[in-house]
C-alpha cells in the first residue's frame, strides 16, 4: 500500500512549480477516483454502451445494468458513462485533452455526481492552462487501479493515505478523516462480537452507517467481516459527511462496490440527521477529536431545548468539544429493540475527556448518567497511545447497545488494552503502535469474558454495575462566625472600596466608633448604626451588608450569625468561604444502589466522615446533585512503590563522583 501510495502521490513532482504544496490534493484526489472508476467499468464498456443505447431512462439503464454485470463475487455495477472516451482515449487527442476530459466526466450517470464536489472541471482547465493536463493524464491512464489488483478495502486505505499525505502537506489537520485500520477493525470485530452466530444465519440482512463517515473506511471493514462470516449476507451501508472530497470519495467508493449511493449523503450531522427517520443494526463512527461546536452552537441549543424529542436532550458538553454530541447522536441511531429480542449495536471512539470531564449537574455528566440509566454502555476499550496519525493522547472505544444479553444487563466492561500494540517500524504522523492481529483477538476474547491462557499480551477486564459509576454531590455547609474590629487595617479597606468608599463621611464616623471587638453581628449593626446615624451617615440595606462582610472576619470564638428574616428565620447562617462539598457513591456503606436511597446514605456517610471532624458543620439538602464518572485509569492503577533509599543514596555518590571529576579536569 505504501508503494502504491507513493507511486500515486509522485504526480506531485510534475505540479511543483506551478502548484503550491497545499493543492496537490485538490488534482491528485479527483483523478485517483476516476482512474479507479474507469479501471472499474472497463471489463463492462461493451455491455455499458449497448444498454446505454436500449434503455433511456436511468432506473431502467441502473437495473439492467446491475443484472448483467453481476458476478459471485460483485453486485454488479449501477452506475456507468455515456462517453467513449478513456484517459488513453483521450490522450489521443492532445490539442483537445482538456474537452476531451470535460466530456468524459460528464457522461457518467446522475447518481456518479462527486466529480462535481472535486470541481473537477475547473481543476482540468486549470491544469490545461499551467501546461501540466497532459502529464498529469499519462500519469494515472498507466496506473492499474483494477479491482484484481487492489481491492476494495486497499483502495480504502489508498484514499485515506493520500487525503493524510494531502492534510499534511497543507498543514491542515493531518489525519482527521484517517481511522486506521487495524482501529476499525477491532472496532468492529468488538460490535460484532456478539452477533456472530445470528449473522452466519441465512438471508442476513444488516444495515450500517457511519455518522462522519469520511471516506467510508469503517463501512467498508464492517461490510467485508460481515460478508467474511457469511457471504451470503446483504448489506446496506449508509453514511453521512460533512467535508466534499471525502464524501465524494465515500459515494464513489460505495458505487464501486454496488451500493445504493443515495444512502451517502452531505452535511453536518450535528446540525441536521440526512437520515432522521431511520435506525440502524451497526453505527461505527469515529468522530474529530477536540473539536468545537461554536460554529453550529445555536442549532444544537435549539435541538436540546425540544426536550425528549431531540437527540441532545440529555445534556450538552462544554463548547469546545463536540465529542459527547456525537456519543448522544450514535446511541440515537440504533434501531429499536423488536419482538424477537433484537436491537441495535454501535462503536465509536473517543478521547479520555467523555469518561470524566464536568462534575454533578453539568451537561457531560447528564448524559453520562443517560447512557448508564438507560443501560446503552456495554464496554469501554482502552487503547494503546499513539495510535491515530493526528494525535498521541489516551484513546477508548465505547461498546454501546440497547438490547444487551442478559448476563450483560445493568453491567460495563472495562478493558485496559493500553499494555498491548507493536511499534511501527516508521511512525505515520504521531502513530507509532498498531494493534496487531493477535492482540486484536486476545482484546475481543477479554470482551467475550475469555481467558487468554497462553497469550503474550496483557488484557486486564473488570466488570462494574451501571451505578458504581454514579454518585451524589453534596454540600457541606458551617456556620457564619465573625468578629467585627474598627481597625486601622479594616477602616482602609472600606475607604479603598469602590461602592464604601464613595459614602461621604463613612470613613472618619468609623475611625471614631473605636476599635472594640465585637463577637455578635446583630449587636455590632445595632451600635454601629446609631453611631453612623449620630454622624449624619445614613446606609442601604445592600451598603450595611456590604460593610459589616468588609469589616467581619472569621473567628470560631465569636457567636453564630443567624437568618433574621424568610423562611430560614433564626437558623445558622452558612459561610460561603467555609462551604464545602463531598461525593458520595451510590452503595456507599453497603446501602442500596438507587436514587430512592440519597437520604439514608448521604447521611449515614455524613455522620461517619464529617460529622466527628467538624461538628457545627450541617447539609444543604437543596444543592445536592446527582453525577455520573467514569474514572477508567484509577480502577486499573498499579501502586509502583518508590526506590529504596538506599539505591538513591548510591546514585546521587555516583553523580557527585561524576561531577567533582568533571571539575578536576576542568581545574587542571
Amino acid at each position: 500500500m505504501s508503494v502504491l501510495s507513493s507511486f500515486v502521490w509522485s504526480v506531485a513532482d510534475t505540479l511543483r512549480g506551478p502548484y503550491a504544496e497545499a493543492e496537490y490534493g485538490s488534482v491528485i484526489l479527483p483523478f485517483t477516483v476516476l482512474r479507479r472508476l474507469e479501471c472499474v467499468m472497463a471489463p463492462h464498456r461493451d455491455v455499458m454502451a449497448e444498454i446505454v443505447a436500449q434503455y433511456p431512462g436511468e432506473q431502467q439503464r441502473r437495473t439492467h445494468l446491475k443484472l448483467k454485470t453481476r458476478t459471485a463475487d460483485s453486485a454488479g455495477l449501477s452506475f456507468w458513462t455515456t462517453s467513449d472516451y478513456t484517459l488513453k482515449k483521450a490522450l489521443q487527442d492532445p490539442n483537445n485533452l482538456s474537452e476531451n476530459l470535460i466530456d468524459y466526466v460528464g457522461g457518467f450517470s446522475a447518481n456518479l455526481d462527486v466529480f462535481k464536489s472535486f470541481d473537477f472541471e475547473n481543476v482540468i482547465r486549470t491544469l490545461d492552462a499551467r501546461e501540466r493536463l497532459a502529464q498529469v493524464t499519462r500519469h494515472f491512464e498507466k496506473l492499474d487501479l483494477s479491482p484484481d489488483t487492489v481491492s476494495n478495502a486497499d483502495m480504502g486505505d489508498l484514499f485515506e493515505n493520500l487525503i493524510y499525505r494531502f492534510a499534511e502537506s497543507a498543514n491542515d489537520g493531518a489525519g482527521q478523516f484517517y481511522t486506521p485500520r487495524d482501529v476499525v477493525r477491532l472496532l468492529v470485530d468488538l460490535v460484532y462480537a456478539e452477533d456472530t452466530e445470528a449473522l452466519r444465519g441465512r438471508g442476513t440482512v444488516r444495515s450500517i452507517y457511519d455518522p462522519t463517515v469520511g471516506t467510508g473506511g469503517m463501512l467498508t471493514v464492517a461490510d467485508e467481516h460481515l460478508r467474511g462470516l457469511n457471504p451470503d449476507a446483504s448489506t446496506a451501508l449508509f453514511g453521512q459527511e460533512i467535508n466534499p472530497r471525502t464524501y465524494a470519495i465515500c459515494k464513489a467508493d460505495l458505487l464501486i462496490t454496488g451500493q445504493d449511493a443515495s444512502n451517502v449523503r452531505q452535511g453536518d450531522t450535528l446540525v441536521v440527521d440526512r437520515f432522521e427517520d431511520r435506525r440502524f443494526d451497526y453505527v461505527l463512527s469515529n468522530p474529530p477529536f477536540g473539536t468545537d461546536w461554536k460554529a453550529v452552537e445555536a442549532e444544537v441549543k435549539n435541538e436540546h431545548a425540544r426536550g425528549g424529542q431531540g437527540r441532545f436532550a440529555p445534556g450538552l458538553p462544554a463548547v469546545g468539544d463536540a465529542a459527547m454530541l456525537f456519543l448522544l447522536h450514535v446511541a440515537s441511531k440504533m434501531r429499536d429493540v423488536d419482538e424477537s429480542g433484537r436491537g441495535g449495536k454501535a462503536g465509536i471512539v473517543l478521547n479520555g475527556s467523555p469518561l470524566f470531564n464536568g462534575g454533578a449537574g453539568s451537561g457531560p455528566s447528564g448524559i453520562r448518567g443517560h447512557m448508564l440509566e438507560n443501560d446503552l454502555v456495554e464496554a469501554i476499550v482502552a487503547l494503546p497511545n499513539d495510535m491515530f496519525y493526528n494525535t498521541g493522547i489516551a484513546t477508548y472505544l465505547w461498546v454501546l447497545s440497547n438490547a444487551k444479553p442478559a448476563e450483560r444487563k445493568g453491567r460495563v466492561q472495562l478493558i485496559d488494552a493500553t499494555g498491548l500494540g507493536s511499534k511501527l517500524r516508521k511512525s505515520i504522523g504521531s502513530k507509532r503502535v498498531e494493534v496487531a492481529d493477535k492482540d486484536r483477538e486476545a482484546i475481543v476474547r477479554a470482551f467475550a469474558g475469555a481467558q487468554n491462557d497462553g497469550d503474550d499480551v496483557t488484557v486486564l477486564a473488570k466488570i462494574f454495575e451501571n451505578r458504581d459509576f454514579a454518585y451524589w454531590t453534596v454540600t457541606v455547609e458551617r456556620p457564619l462566625q465573625l468578629r467585627f474590629e474598627c481597625t486601622p487595617q479594616t477602616i482602609v479597606a472600606v475607604a479603598e472600596h469602590k461602592t464604601l468608599g464613595q459614602i461621604a463621611g463613612l470613613t472618619e464616623a468609623l475611625e471614631s466608633f473605636g476599635d472594640e471587638p465585637y463577637l455578635n453581628r446583630e449587636k455590632f449593626n445595632r451600635e454601629l448604626g446609631k453611631h453612623l446615624g449620630d454622624h449624619g451617615v445614613q446606609l442601604t440595606t445592600a451598603q450595611r451588608k456590604t460593610l459589616w462582610q468588609t469589616i467581619g472576619v472569621h473567628d470560631e470564638t465569636a457567636d453564630i450569625c443567624l437568618y433574621t428574616s424568610g423562611v430560614r428565620k433564626g437558623e445558622p447562617e452558612p459561610d460561603p468561604a467555609l462551604r464545602d462539598t463531598e461525593n458520595v457513591p451510590f452503595g456507599w456503606g453497603e446501602h442500596p444502589k438507587t436514587h430512592e436511597a440519597l437520604e439514608e446514605t448521604v447521611q449515614a456517610y455524613f455522620d461517619a466522615e464529617v460529622k466527628p471532624h467538624v461538628d457545627n458543620a450541617w447539609i444543604d439538602w437543596d444543592k445536592t446533585k446527582t453525577g455520573y464518572e467514569i474514572p477508567f485509569t484509577r480502577h486499573f492503577y498499579t501502586y509502583e512503590p518508590p526506590r529504596p533509599l538506599e539505591e538513591i543514596d548510591a546514585d546521587l555518590e555516583r553523580v557527585v563522583g561524576e561531577i567533582m571529576e568533571l571539575l578536576r579536569e576542568v581545574e587542571g
